[in-house]
């Protein structure tokens, strides 16, 4: 029998806002500690002797194939265990795992615990985003999400920080050390957390087939569902692109190493908290007063913006558009996350959340991430093979092009929204 779910919204105020504040310092650690070899690249790749396509390898395929696959089965674990101690456990896994890279002495020496990074780091998101569904309503789902997806901005703009003042003092390696052993500080405080379901969930059967039955029921009755997925796959595939970024800026747009790590780490915190918090405020503001879904607000905010992401590749650095499109990039991909992931939370059945999440994330990741990372450092030895005169540039242009897709998946998704949210209702009374 299924146990009763925690209706939205229970709890005190300052209980599931408390909870949403631990969560986010937790989701910034989690992309510190992801984006510190990207954000090291041109201290990193020169000291171990990588090529660019083992470079792509290392920020892209090891990593996102292992927490891609293994977040399919941390999101079926969240759905049926006590989801702040699998949050603890996950935190304390890549916590070590970042301090051992900081002991690599080459490739493999790093492929290894970049790979197992990943499988630590796919239980948070599945597991955290149906503890904010089962503790916050709709009208402010959105507006959670997004709070919580700060940790992108944030931590990805910390880690270039990191790079760019203490890189050149201490040494990346013991940027990476450090960072392991907060890490382990902050998997003891989760420890104290309470998971507000009462016990674990078994609404679809004691085995794991019976949740991906569902996951497969879902995407089946689903368009939207589905469309709201494929468009966060193509926009990530300028997202992998964009681990290459450090590189370009020093060799083809002639940048100190430190100074644009400084730079571009401000920018990514700046325009990735205005972006995280319009997401959310706009998203839910369309959710209440439109009658197209907040994937919708997406198609529109995408159609307008993303050409000036395209357009800062081809400028000169000292050109306005060059800072503007590197902060309109951060911008829609922060604001991307809440009415996605909101999105996906709405039209899932509500014992099979975190299943739906997990599966987004192994889309976005094994396919979106893998071809953008993986598919720009093919390209980069391509092109220089080949003789272009900026690599880089050719490259990543080539997949920001790819990644316009997502404009008309969110169109669809937005379009196809509410009847398939009311389809959902009917199927579960």
């Amino acid at each position: 029998m299924t146990p009763p779910q925690p209706a939205p919204g229970e709890g005190s105020a300052a209980s599931r806002w408390g909870l949403l504040a631990l969560l986010t310092v937790i989701n910034v650690l989690n992309f510190v500690d992801r984006q510190l070899l990207p954000s090291f690249a041109n201290f990193i790749k020169p000291e171990l002797g990588l090529s660019d396509t083992e470079f792509g390898l290392l920020t892209g395929l090891f990593f996102i194939t292992f927490y891609a696959i293994a977040g399919l089965f941390m999101g079926v674990l969240a759905d049926r265990m006590n989801r702040a101690r699998l949050i603890a456990v996950a935190i304390a896994l890549w916590s070590a795992l970042t301090a051992a890279s900081g002991a690599a002495k080459g490739f493999l020496s790093m492929a290894l615990p970049r790979a197992l990074i990943g499988v630590g780091e796919s239980a948070l998101t599945p597991a955290a985003a149906s503890l904010l569904a089962d503790r916050f309503k709709s009208a402010q789902l959105g507006l959670a999400v997004s709070i919580y997806y700060l940790g992108v901005p944030v931590g990805a703009g910390a880690s270039l920080l990191v790079a760019g003042y203490l890189g050149p003092t201490i040494g990346w390696r013991n940027c990476f050390y450090l960072l392991g052993g907060f890490g382990m500080l902050l998997a003891l405080v989760m420890l104290l957390v309470r998971d507000p379901r009462p016990k674990p969930v078994h609404a679809h059967g004691p085995g794991w087939q019976s949740h991906l039955r569902v996951l497969a029921e879902a995407l089946l009755q689903s368009p939207a569902l589905v469309m709201v997925i494929g468009g966060g796959v193509a926009l990530h595939i300028a997202v992998g692109a964009a681990a290459f970024d450090q590189l370009w800026f020093v060799q083809e747009r002639g940048f100190e190493r430190a100074e644009i790590a400084k730079l571009t780490g401000f920018i990514t915190v700046v325009a990735g908290v205005a972006g995280s918090l319009f997401g959310g405020f706009a998203g839910d503001w369309w959710y209440a007063n439109r009658r197209s879904g907040r994937a919708m607000m997406l198609f529109w905010m995408f159609l307008i913006l993303a050409p000036l992401t395209l357009a800062f590749r081809i400028v000169s650095p000292d050109s306005p558009l060059f800072v503007l499109g590197i902060g309109v990039g951060i911008f829609l991909l922060c604001a991307f996350y809440g009415p996605s992931v909101s999105t996906i939370q709405e039209l899932s059945p509500p014992s099979a959340r975190a299943t739906l999440v997990a599966f987004n994330i192994l889309c976005v990741n094994a396919i979106g991430l893998a071809i953008g990372i993986t598919g720009t450092g093919w390209l980069i030895d391509i092109y220089r093979a080949a003789g272009t005169v900026q690599p880089y540039t050719a490259a990543a242009l080539t997949m920001s092009a790819v990644s316009l897709l997502a404009i008309p998946a969110f169109f669809l998704a937005g379009h196809w929204f509410h009847r398939d949210k009311a389809r959902l209702e009917e199927l579960n009374g």
